[in-house]
């Protein structure tokens, strides 16, 4: 992670102040289990996702009425509702007994120096200033991060149970995710054409380019009696050349519609005639072909449950979400941050079900 990267993380999570209006009046909005909330934190976490949704939003943007009014309109719900949601799950997680260790967060702090060459502590006490950080405010926000993971893992993806009948139907379903194309290694031998210029005229370029055709036909000649990397390895003009022109494995579906039609009149070991490459001409050994393959359930296995997994993580980490909401004690100052929260959720919810439905229907026209 660098250091600009972990900026942008810390203030989404409220550590650093960005166009906040000097003269704000700290006022609590929302209570959630005695911790509070306050406009000031709301209002760097609206900024910051004004500026996230719209990069190049600028400070006249933030002081005009109009156009501030949308833009908050649009982030609030969401910005409310996670908000609330990681107050939740740091609450939880300090239920749980966890916390980030000394070694643990010195740890990070010794991969940010060097992932960004701050090799001293000047250097890393000034990019910390230039992104509004602090060491303290760094630890808060990784611990915060840390206790959300830890506690979505114990609480929620450790309880996803996946039964084999649900593995079958999926993998009866979706046989095409677990079908390896055909794929191949090849060998290449590659005679440049010489350079003309425009003003030699055409002409010379078709003689460059009949040039290596024929050379590119001696050379066939002698591949087909010596080891075909051997004579690359002297002669190729490709980069491959310092691999005895090896390259590969390729799926044939990603190659040239033309090199498909040429590799599917060769047998493994066999050279192809010589192939215009537009600037000269190659040559191609198949050396080898692994056909289509099915995989079967068994194994598939690993990556179905990886797949299921992934479908069902999103909706199980809300409905855990929801009963932490339901049993959190959430006092709120402010009547329309209440109404932004439950327009969130509503959101939140309603996105879900949209993407499961488009899951589905996918699955259905296959």
């Amino acid at each position: 992670m660098n250091v600009r990267t972990l900026g942008s993380a810390c203030v989404v999570v409220g550590l650093a102040v960005a166009g906040v209006r000097a003269d704000v009046i700290e006022q609590v909005l929302v209570k959630i289990n005695g911790e509070i909330l306050t406009k000031t934190d709301v209002e760097q976490l609206q900024v910051t996702a004004l500026r996230a949704n719209n990069p190049n939003v600028t400070e006249a943007d933030l002081q005009n009425d109009a156009a501030l009014r949308k833009m908050l309109d649009e982030v609030t719900p969401r910005v409310i509702v996670n908000a609330i949601d990681e107050m939740l799950l740091v609450q939880r997680g300090r239920e749980l007994g966890l916390k980030m260790s000394d070694e643990q967060f010195n740890g990070i702090l010794a991969n940010i120096r060097k992932e960004n060459k701050l090799d001293t502590e000047e250097k890393f006490q000034a990019a910390l200033k230039q992104e509004g950080l602090s060491i303290p405010g760094l630890r808060k926000a990784f611990e915060k991060q840390m206790l959300i993971n830890r506690v979505q893992q114990q609480d929620v993806f450790s309880r996803i149970s996946i039964s084999e009948e649900e593995s079958r139907a999926y993998f009866d379903a979706h046989k095409e995710e677990f079908l390896t194309n055909e794929s191949v290694t090849l060998r290449e031998l590659f005679v440049r054409a010489a350079t003309t210029s425009p003003a030699e005229g055409p002409s010379a370029a078709q003689a460059a380019m009949e040039a290596a055709r024929e050379k590119a036909a001696q050379l066939r000649q002698r591949v087909l009696k010596e080891d075909f990397g051997t004579v690359a390895g002297e002669v190729s003009d490709a980069a491959s050349k310092a691999n005895g022109g090896l390259i590969g494995p390729l799926g044939v579906d990603e190659l040239n519609p033309d090199i498909q039609k040429v590799l599917a009149t060769l047998k493994v070991g066999q050279v192809s005639e010589p192939l215009d490459a537009g600037n000269g001409y190659r040559l191609l050994k198949l050396d080898v072909r692994v056909p289509r393959k099915q995989a079967t359930f068994e194994e598939a296995r690993d990556q179905i449950a990886d797949k299921v997994f992934n479908q069902r993580r999103a909706g199980e980490v809300l409905k855990y979400l929801g009963r932490l909401r339901a049993q959190a004690i959430i006092e709120w100052k402010s009547p329309t941050l209440k109404a932004a929260f439950e327009t969130g959720v509503v959101a939140a919810a309603k996105a879900l079900a949209e993407e499961t439905a488009r899951l589905q229907a996918q699955d259905a026209a296959k």
